[in-house]
């Protein structure tokens, strides 16, 4: 007797296929939730309280990494050099959708957030060293470092 024709294999593997995708798309929305209360504490916190409730826009929200990442004097330069970074970002999203460019142009992207993210992390830490190890575990983790890290120093004021 032969079991062959008794299972529908494309049906098993559409399942699968079908059961990956909502896992990641929770998994997705569970990290953006996390991400943007980890932005908005962390501009309260640091004094952009007016701006904070960005941190909950799609897309937009990296103003907020930005924002707190930003160097300057007084708040109405940090201010415009994170909408500057805001907008390169946006255009390397754009850039990023055109074919051939656009690979080159996610991969100025990846460095680009990276570059951010280490930033944070020197701001949260003060230590040069400890940041580019933090990096370097929010990578090999998948992100999780950062997500736990970033829900242990949102409430606390910048060291650097």
């Amino acid at each position: 007797m032969s079991y062959d024709s008794y299972y529908d294999y494309d049906a098993v593997l559409g399942g699968v296929f079908f059961l990956i995708i909502v896992v990641a798309l929770v998994l997705g929305l569970i990290a953006y939730i996390v991400s943007a209360l980890i932005y908005f504490m962390a501009s309260k916190t640091n004094g952009f309280g007016d701006v904070a409730y960005i941190a909950w826009i799609p897309i937009i929200n990296v103003y907020s990494l930005f924002l707190l990442t930003a160097n300057g004097a007084d708040h109405k330069t940090v201010r415009a050099t994170a909408k500057k970074y805001t907008l390169i970002y946006i255009g390397l999203l754009i850039v990023s959708f055109i074919p051939i460019i656009g690979f080159i142009s996610t991969l100025c992207t990846t460095v680009f957030m990276f570059y951010f993210t280490y930033r944070l992390f020197y701001r949260w830490s003060g230590e040069k060293g400890k940041a580019v190890l933090y990096i370097i575990l929010s990578f090999v983790t998948g992100g999780l470092f950062f997500f736990i890290y970033g829900l242990m120093r949102m409430n606390r004021p910048f060291v650097a």
